[in-house]
């Protein structure tokens, strides 16, 4: 024998395995409100927030950024050939760097705000470096490290990022140690390099952004004397290019973002929407180097523990 209330629920049973889930949930929430008369309940409104709800917990969205012209360079030497491990772009993109499980801890998504974390510490540093580091560098040609771009052809590159932590300075003034976010990195041509019997490419970096104590310090190369010329512009050392060094603002553990435009004598430096901090000088207009463009967390330390973690959201580079 079925009561009153059996034949409503017996035939709302047969309903459900008939229809889909979402439908299913409508009616059942319309009969509670019929059964519930004392409350103003919208059932497909409910249904609605359900299934944002549901795809907010089961979708991972991934950084947009695109590998097919970055490499990587990590702060170890897993496969001991005396130098930073390095992964090219044909095994970073499509997300194949999510695969690698030697990356993982170093270059990683936060599916939580469609980051990439970029997190070093001291140990293994490249040539001519005693710093370590997990960066990207540029390559115009990915299967070529020597093909790169000159100030007349010009480029820019535009991030959004934020430092995460990083550790604090003990043996300074400083709060914390500090870590280059962006670079303009100089190369010497395969040409020049030939005409003048080099054994090393190595060109100074033009444009170092180094967040210091939650301050955006930009270190630009220029001449020590504006009369040098010639050949002397491919010395590389200190006696001939120095660094320039301006405050571009206070970015704290904030996000922030950072555009670069390089043009022929001439560097625009803009943190969000402020106005654009110009360089445009003689050493601009005798810079010798091709250049490359850099991103990533380069910590500027070799002291024990010492850690830097940040994140970028956003990151592209134009010619």
């Amino acid at each position: 024998m079925v009561n009153q209330f059996g034949k409503p629920i017996l035939c709302f049973y047969k309903i459900m395995k008939k229809i889909n889930f979402i439908f299913s949930l409508v009616l059942l929430l319309f009969f509670f409100c019929v059964s519930c008369s004392e409350k103003d309940v919208d059932p497909v409104v409910i249904v609605e927030e359900i299934e944002e709800e549901i795809d907010d917990t089961e979708t991972a969205i991934f950084s947009d950024i695109n590998f097919l012209n970055w490499k990587l360079t990590l702060p170890v030497d897993e496969n001991n050939n005396g130098s930073p491990d390095e992964y090219q772009p044909n095994v970073l993109v499509n997300g194949g760097y999510r695969n690698i499980t030697a990356i993982a801890p170093y270059m990683y998504d936060d599916v939580s705000d469609a980051s990439l974390i970029f997190y070093t510490f001291p140990a293994t540093s490249t040539t001519n470096s005693s710093y370590s580091r997990t960066e990207l560098r540029e390559l115009i040609t990915p299967s070529n490290a020597r093909i790169n771009w000159t100030l007349e052809t010009g480029g820019t590159m535009h991030g959004k990022l934020k430092m995460m932590s990083i550790s604090e300075d003990n043996n300074s003034s400083r709060q914390y140690h500090s870590t280059i976010v962006m670079q303009i990195h100089g190369i010497i041509s395969i040409e020049d390099m030939a005409r003048l019997n080099l054994t090393s490419n190595n060109g100074p970096p033009l444009i170092k952004m180094r967040w210091i104590d939650g301050d955006l310090w930009v270190y630009k190369k220029s001449l020590v004397n504006d009369a040098t010329s010639g050949d002397d512009l491919f010395d590389v050392s200190t006696s001939t290019w120095v660094d320039e060094k301006h405050n571009m603002g206070a970015v704290g553990f904030d996000a922030f973002e950072f555009r670069i435009t390089a043009t022929e004598g001439k560097i625009e430096l803009q943190l969000n929407n402020e106005t654009p901090y110009v360089y445009e000088d003689v050493s601009l207009d005798k810079w010798p180097f091709e250049n490359y463009f850099k991103a990533g967390n380069y910590l500027a330390t070799t002291q024990t523990g010492a850690f830097s973690r940040l994140k970028y959201y956003d990151l592209t580079v134009t010619h």
